[in-house]
């Protein structure tokens, strides 16, 4: 089987650790080549040269920065010497799109990161790193919010909304039910429907298989108060052990998607990917 290229961000956190002890137990049955990235936030009159010395335009401690490069090419070599095989990249530039950029032009096909969620006030002003990440990039993202080291894939979870039953960029979720083979449970989150448009959702959940290669799945049509209970309550039902949903890439400041509400609520590994 074809080898598959994940990135795991670091800012050297717990976080960090919980996205490669995952990585880590999956790559005993799925081949990975394991990437780190971390990113040095700075602004955009600092460059880092091809003999990975700091240069810069303006008013800066260049002492200051110097002394950051160091102490996170120090880091990074540490996990190179402590996890054989993983691969470290240093680069400088704003987190979100830098990570974005990166993962774009190295052809990864996951980003993995732990997060630490969101909550309140900070949720809708800021919201979490990996929120942002999963907003905006092409490479589908595996979110997770705590320790997942023993995770065993039996069951994974694909919510949608069927009435859009087009072909979607799911690569690396028929990679993960070629290799683990799980269950595939299709679950669409509804109120107020009657007895015929629930039939026909889950009709249009056959024609999303067909067109999307995923022929074996489970259909689950629920009502709820909206998707984010629903999942969250399918979830306390069912022993789902990966969560796969889409996003428009549409979120704001102020209104985070569902998909992106999830990444900081669910205590479950979340894939996200961006609908077409």
């Amino acid at each position: 089987m074809e080898t598959i290229k994940i990135l795991i961000p670091t800012d050297f956190s717990v976080q960090a650790d919980f996205a490669f002890s995952l990585v880590q137990n999956l790559s005993s049955t799925l081949p990975m080549e394991i990437h780190f990235l971390h990113i040095l936030n700075v602004p955009e009159s600092v460059v880092l040269k091809e003999n990975q010395l700091i240069d810069f335009c303006g008013e800066l401690d260049i002492k200051f920065m110097d002394n950051l490069r160091i102490i996170a090419a120090r880091k990074l070599a540490m996990l190179e010497e402590a996890h054989q095989g993983v691969k470290t990249h240093l680069i400088l530039g704003k987190t979100t799109q830098s990570i974005i950029d990166f993962a774009e032009k190295q052809k990864f096909d996951l980003i993995v990161m732990g997060t630490k969620g969101a909550t309140g006030i900070r949720e809708k002003l800021a919201g979490s790193e990996t929120q942002h990440i999963a907003r905006k990039s092409p490479i589908p993202v595996l979110s997770l919010m705590c320790d997942r080291s023993e995770l065993k894939i039996k069951n994974i979870l694909f919510v949608h909304n069927f009435e859009d039953t087009a072909k979607q960029d799911l690569g690396i979720l028929q990679t993960l039910l070629t290799k683990f083979q799980p269950t595939l449970h299709f679950l669409q989150i509804t109120k107020g429907k009657s007895e015929a448009e629930l039939n026909r959702i889950e009709n249009n959940m056959y024609d999303f298989s067909r067109a999307n290669a995923l022929p074996n799945f489970e259909a689950h049509i629920i009502q709820d108060k909206d998707v984010e209970q629903g999942v969250i309550h399918f979830n306390q039902m069912h022993e789902i052990d990966l969560v796969c949903m889409g996003t428009h890439g549409k979120g704001s400041i102020f209104h985070a998607s569902v998909t992106e509400k999830l990444i900081n609520h669910l205590y479950k590994p979340m894939i996200s990917f961006i609908i077409k």
